[in-house]
């Protein structure tokens, strides 16, 4: 497949891919080939190591490739999606799971779909370029791929945060949230996933990461926590429109452009979650919502206002923060016999 890379180089398994002018983003036929050769190297002792890595200087992965989504969406085929989304968690499972050592090289852009495959893993790799983000509150869906776990082991309310803003982290802000672990410059990753590849030596980390420059995100944390710390997405504006100064003003504007439906739920999710490490809870709460969210949702409607239309004007299902709870919980009902299963 020219979108991506498989291969056995020394003792570690490579996954690259290989579609830059497309921000590498992240496609079905490509989530099927990452689960192939996760079952395939799981028990195979050749691979002592996972690489995961990406071809460009302007993204690891930017995201899912939505467009077909949107065409099955719109044309009233919601089978599409559930499928593409339930079997790209089953990967994501996978991947989390995995019983070696996974690295992850993550430049430029990791967001939505390309967290799922690059922050799940045992050594997540930042540089200069890394922006990390969950947007997908922006385009009327819930920060998925498992990435509800992740904003639910953040510190304090930061998760709450970035899931209702899509904030982007810098290398730092991503270390300091738990999104990765390592700081290491471009420049030496070359060498560096050579030496790993030829000899599964997980201290060749060590020696080549370097100290981040400091987390804005870590600098926010205590109004963070003065504004987040609300039950319901009502609660975090009131908190936000109380809060003085520059920051509540940008959170405020930022969350205003996003779908309440979807920052509510979010909410609801990443406070179902905190506490936990059970990746398959996270994944089968998000398929809940995502298995609803074109017909049910706001997903269409952001799609087209973000990336088909272009207008930046999308007309969410509820106004303002006020969503009924009777709302939230009808997109987290377990969907019975048609909740996502990982077999």
């Amino acid at each position: 497949m020219s979108d991506i890379s498989i291969r056995k180089e020394g003792v570690a398994g490579r996954i690259t891919l290989t579609r830059p002018k497309a921000l590498n983003a992240l496609s079905y036929e490509m989530c099927t080939a990452i689960e192939g050769a996760l079952d395939a190297w799981a028990e195979d002792d050749a691979v002592q190591v996972l690489i995961i890595d990406a071809e460009g200087d302007k993204a690891f992965c930017a995201g899912g490739d939505i467009a077909e989504l949107y065409a099955t969406g719109r044309a009233g085929d919601f089978d599409y999606g559930r499928k593409f989304w339930a079997d790209e968690y089953r990967m994501n499972a996978k991947l989390f799971e995995f019983p070696k050592p996974v690295i992850s090289f993550l430049q430029g852009f990791t967001m939505g779909g390309g967290v799922g495959i690059g922050c799940h893993g045992s050594h997540r790799i930042t540089c200069e370029s890394s922006r990390i983000a969950m947007p997908e509150t922006g385009i009327g869906l819930i920060p998925d791929v498992g990435g509800s776990l992740l904003l639910s082991q953040c510190p304090g309310r930061i998760g709450e945060y970035l899931g209702c803003t899509s904030g982007r982290m810098t290398a730092a802000d991503a270390i300091y949230a738990g999104f990765a672990d390592y700081y290491v410059p471009a420049l030496k990753w070359a060498e560096l996933k050579s030496a790993l590849a030829m000899s599964g030596d997980l201290t060749w980390i060590d020696k080549a990461a370097e100290p981040a420059t400091p987390s804005t995100l870590k600098d926010d944390a205590e109004t963070i926590e003065r504004c987040f710390g609300g039950e319901t997405l009502g609660d975090i504006f009131d908190a936000l429109k109380a809060e003085t100064g520059d920051f509540a003003a940008r959170t405020l504007a930022t969350m205003q452009r996003n779908s309440p439906l979807s920052m509510a739920a979010t909410i609801e999710i990443i406070h179902r979650l905190r506490g936990s490490d059970d990746i398959r809870r996270a994944l089968e709460l998000e398929y809940r919502f995502t298995a609803r969210a074109m017909e049910h949702g706001d997903f269409l409607e952001g799609i087209r206002a973000a990336i088909i239309d272009k207008d930046k004007n999308p007309t969410w299902r509820h106004n303002g923060p006020d969503v009924p709870a009777t709302q939230v919980s009808h997109m987290l009902m377990p969907l019975g016999a048609d909740g996502l299963s990982f077999t």
